[in-house]
């Protein structure tokens, strides 16, 4: 589990000194051993890899899929808090990182490790994350339930094969990730969002008049999560520069804006090249799929494999991403209701041809703007600033699904697409598309620029 055998022998040459001048146990000096010059490290969090979150993400996704009501805000909220929780329980191992209570909304407590003792960084991130996820998954099934409680099992035994930690070690590492899990959790029932999938379309008066959202074919269902975009945000700055600007005004005269975007849709599906089609189906991650922001987490992973980074640059990553996608959710979801656009497929039977659908299903909320472009924008920004503009990489994420990996030459690029296949599934205008891409590039600016 450590990163390189430097490391290694060098605890074991000091262990063995100290071993030599005290004569005391093996397993206390290991665990008041210290480190770096840092007193109550073990070993810092950046010796150490990034498998076990890397599991639990994987298994998050997993979740979301077979969790009943996971809508992709819900999955962005969820997100949100692992990532918190994630950073903050590995943090005390990451000297020269501050912690982000203070920094994001009403966050003002997590709890501190013991002085002078050791933990086992990777031993506290699987316990915090399994409580955190215990928490937040409030409706999962039997079988997944299990499935939480047999990857924190694995988990911990790989620690235990490799690392050989001590019961105490275990037992003080298991019961810090749990408190962090818990003043997180503890956090997160004031936002507004707690426990949101037992009721994803409560009572709502929906707004009539032209050019406003009216349910959709083929459900024609009540719209989704209303009041999100009332949810408290993690960074408050979010709630100003992430929100998306007023759409174009609605018009049914040719050649007015909005009637261009809308003959662009009908025009675009009407002609798509195989390309096209399969750029939309790539990312259309709806019902039953991890969701746009399990898509959008799924490459924040593979970029941590590529990449092969430590817990510490992993932790910062996680909370990163967390952060873009949970609060790209409440921002596009005020922006979809305070504005309350009709989508494309109404439009187009109205105007141009009552028979008309779209290639993907049109998903019952308002259309401006594109929840896909913001959550990706966000992440895709971070990302940019986080490794540069030339970073090319490869999506692995629908492989299992059918589909062909994607290449592109930099994470704007994959943005720019998950934005434009809105476009070619016939459920968004352009204008959707290109100001939530807007709106997200300046979430995932400002969570940038927080103190890590």
């Amino acid at each position: 589990m450590k990163k390189n055998l430097f490391k290694i022998f060098t605890l074991t040459f000091l262990t063995a000194s100290v071993l030599f001048e005290t004569s005391c146990k093996k397993e206390n000096l290991n665990e008041d051993l210290l480190v770096d010059g840092v007193s109550g490290y073990k070993v810092a969090t950046k010796n150490w890899d990034a498998s076990v979150p890397k599991s639990w993400y994987s298994l998050e996704n997993r979740l979301i899929k077979e969790t009943p009501n996971w809508a992709p805000p819900i999955a962005a909220r969820a997100f949100g808090y692992i990532g918190v929780t994630l950073y903050e329980s590995v943090r005390p191992g990451m000297s020269t990182h501050p912690t982000l209570v203070g920094q994001l909304t009403d966050f003002n407590f997590v709890p501190s490790i013991m002085p002078n003792k050791a933990y086992n960084w990777p031993i506290v991130a699987n316990a915090a994350i399994a409580r955190i996820t215990k928490d937040l998954f409030g409706n999962v099934s039997v079988a997944n339930i299990n499935r939480i409680d047999s990857l924190e099992a694995a988990n911990l035994a790989a620690i235990q094969i490799a690392d050989n930690p001590s019961t105490q070690l275990i037992n003080r590492s298991v019961s810090y990730g749990q408190s962090v899990a818990d003043a997180v959790y503890s956090w997160s029932l004031t936002d507004g969002g707690h426990q949101a999938y037992l009721n994803l379309f409560p009572a709502y008066t929906i707004p009539t008049g032209p050019g406003l959202w009216q349910p959709t074919p083929p459900a024609f269902s009540n719209p989704l999560l209303p009041y999100w975009g009332n949810n408290r945000p993690f960074v408050t700055a979010n709630t100003v520069t992430g929100m998306p600007v007023a759409p174009f005004p609605y018009s049914t005269q040719v050649g007015d804006t909005f009637y261009n975007a809308a003959l662009e849709v009908y025009n675009t599906v009407n002609n798509l090249t195989p390309d096209q089609q399969n750029i939309a189906l790539y990312w259309a991650d709806g019902g039953g799929t991890f969701t746009p922001p399990g898509h959008m987490m799924s490459i924040v992973t593979q970029i941590i494999t590529d990449k092969n980074l430590s817990l510490d640059k992993a932790a910062i990553l996680y909370a990163k991403a967390g952060i873009c996608l949970a609060d790209a959710g409440v921002c596009c979801w005020k922006g979809k209701y305070d504005f309350n656009v009709l989508r494309p497929i109404t439009y187009i039977r109205a105007n141009f041809n009552a028979s008309w659908n779209s290639l993907i299903t049109t998903p019952p909320f308002p259309s401006y703007c594109s929840g896909h472009s913001t959550f990706s924008g966000a992440v895709m920004q971070m990302l940019t600033y986080q490794y540069g503009s030339n970073t090319s990489f490869t999506d692995y994420s629908k492989v299992a699904s059918g589909f062909s990996a994607r290449s592109f030459s930099n994470f704007l690029a994959a943005a720019n697409e998950a934005a434009v296949s809105r476009l070619y599934g016939g459920i968004h205008y352009s204008f959707d598309n290109e100001r939530g891409l807007i709106a997200g590039q300046a979430i995932g600016q400002n969570i940038h620029n927080l103190n890590w």
